[in-house]
Formats: structure tokens, C-alpha cells, sequence
């Protein structure tokens, strides 16, 4: 696994040749610290579930560029556009059921939904710019231990693991914070407890 300080000039570029290569990336976000890869690349997407020991039922959400792009996968009604106006960029997954595209095995659940978000980090932010590719996320763990915001704690968890990250991006210690709310807009059905809070969603909806 190689090492890159987020303020190393060809910091961009070295993440692009990662990802467009099948890899995955330890990345900070506006939350913890990550693992990010193509969440079109069937083998980038399988090394995640390998990386962290997760059940490949248990499908990964997806960071987006933009609303265009989150149009791109999902259906998005009126509703639903006004609460993704309001919160991102954001801490806020919304999961919406998605559309007839192909995509590889551990990006949808069972029931045709997809996870989405535009995080509101700089680095990020201007990777997807540049990329112009949903990436598959999630929290740079064991799955069933905690998320990560020390880049050390990250080292560790995977320094004597079977499958390792192809690059690591070192932002040092991020500000605490809690993981993205994930919630279901199909029903606005809470599925994990975060920053924002569901009143906030109900307050936008006026409801």
C-alpha cells in the first residue's frame, strides 16, 4: 500500500491512476476515513467486500458528482430533489430506488435501491470533478468495528490483513464527526442515525 500526505501536488492524479486501474483508495471525507473505488468495475467493487470482511448482501453506497449524475442512476421525483437540494453537499446518503443500469454485485440491495452522496470535502469534491464516475464508499474499517477519523487507527486496521488498499491518503487526524444519516426516501425510513437529523428532512417537506 502506498502512502500519499493529502497536500502532495500529485496527490490528484495519483488517485486517478488508482481508481481508473481497478484500485482502491483510504480517502478522508467530510466524515471519517474512507475506502473509495469505480463503482462501475465489477473487480474494484468485489476488493472493497474484501478489504473490509463485508457480506456482499450488504450493499456499498456511491458517491456522485452532482444532482445530474445522481439522476444518472437513480429516480429522483420532485419531493426527494427538493430534501438533495437542501443537504448537499452533505451528510446525508439518500437511498432511491434505481434505475435499469448495470451495475456490479454489492452497489444495489435487493429491492433495486442505490445509495447516494455528494460529499462536501475539497479533495473529493474535485476527484469526482475530474473522474466524472460514481465511486463506491464506505467507512476504512473491519466491518462490525468502528469508523475511523485517525490515520494511524486506519494503518493499523489493515497493516496485518490479508487484502490491503492500493494507496493511502494521509489527511492525519480528521474532526470528529458522526457517520452520514442514511435514509431511504422511497419512505423517508431512517436506516442509520447521523448528522442530520430526520426533522430537518420533515422541516424541508414541510410536513
Amino acid at each position: 500500500m502506498k502512502i500519499l500526505e493529502l497536500s502532495s501536488k500529485q496527490i490528484l492524479r495519483k488517485t486517478l491512476q488508482v481508481i481508473t486501474k481497478g484500485g482502491v483508495v483510504v480517502c478522508p471525507t467530510d466524515t471519517v476515513y474512507g475506502l473509495i473505488a469505480d463503482a462501475e468495475n465489477k473487480t474494484a467493487v468485489r476488493k472493497i467486500f474484501k478489504l473490509k470482511k463485508r457480506y456482499i448482501k450488504k450493499p456499498l453506497p456511491v458517491f456522485v458528482r452532482n444532482l445530474k449524475m445522481a439522476r444518472h442512476l437513480a429516480n429522483i421525483n420532485k419531493k426527494q430533489e427538493k430534501i438533495l437540494k437542501n443537504c448537499w453537499p452533505g451528510k446525508l446518503t439518500a437511498v432511491l430506488k434505481a434505475k435499469p443500469l448495470k451495475f456490479p454485485k454489492g452497489i444495489l440491495s435487493k429491492d433495486k435501491k442505490i445509495g447516494l452522496r455528494i460529499p462536501d470535502y475539497k479533495f473529493l469534491k474535485d476527484l469526482l470533478k475530474k473522474i466524472n464516475r460514481p465511486l463506491a464508499e464506505t467507512s476504512a474499517n473491519i466491518s462490525g468495528k468502528k469508523a475511523l477519523t485517525k490515520a494511524k487507527e486506519v494503518l493499523k486496521e489493515f497493516e496485518e490483513q490479508k487484502y490491503q488498499p492500493d494507496l493511502f491518503l494521509d489527511a492525519g487526524n480528521l474532526k470528529p464527526s458522526l457517520p452520514s444519516t442514511v435514509i431511504d426516501l422511497t419512505n423517508l425510513k431512517i436506516l442509520r442515525k447521523g448528522q442530520i437529523k430526520k426533522s430537518k428532512i420533515l422541516k424541508i417537506l414541510n410536513i
